[in-house]
């Protein structure tokens, strides 16, 4: 495996994880968006040196997916904790949403890895527009709770937050019809 300049980037993104936590458990809203941004800015980094300088490896393709949820599911988890929430708070429910579809993805995937040899099962438009739609929620959700004099941002977070369950079961459901097509095309014995 080659261990490139994005790979780096990808590890100091999962790095980032524990400290974007622990300002959350702190309280400080502010320390913790600086720290969210810091990770995405990250990721959009790796992304452009594996293409620009053609660093693309067989690690970052593991690395990079699973620093993003890493990242994304330690948000929903821990600012769906009522006593953390120092903004728009995300329900629970929400949250277990957003896991559950992911967990359903990787299921999918290694269930398609290993009876069908399937390797790459790329994103769709839909599930790139709700993981959009999830760190702009999230992003919302910690402005808010920096930026407690602008009460309109907290009606904007909530509105947000509502959306993302919406495309994560759409997303959730389009990946299982895409599924269910591979498996119509593929040849039985």
């Amino acid at each position: 495996m080659t261990f490139t300049v994005p790979n780096l980037l990808t590890l100091l993104r999962m790095g980032l994880v524990p400290l974007f936590i622990i300002e959350v458990v702190n309280g400080d809203s502010t320390k913790a968006l600086l720290i969210f941004v810091a990770a995405g800015v990250t990721d959009a980094l790796d992304g452009f040196i594996a293409r620009f300088w053609g660093q693309q490896s067989l690690l970052g393709a593991y690395l990079d997916p699973i620093a993003d949820k890493l990242l994304l599911v330690s948000a929903y988890v821990v600012l769906s904790i009522p006593s953390l929430a120092h903004g728009a708070p995300i329900p629970l429910w929400v949250t277990i949403l957003v896991i559950a579809r992911d967990v359903l993805l990787v299921s999918v995937a290694l269930v398609l890895y290993l009876a069908a040899g399937v390797r790459r099962f790329p994103p769709t438009v839909l599930s790139k527009v709700n993981t959009a739609l999830q760190v702009v929620a999230v992003v919302l959700v910690l402005l808010s709770g920096s930026l407690h004099d602008l009460h309109w941002l907290e009606d904007v977070s909530t509105g947000a937050i509502y959306l993302v369950p919406i495309l994560t079961v759409a997303s959730g459901l389009d990946y299982v019809v895409r599924v269910s097509r591979l498996e119509a095309k593929r040849p039985h014995p």
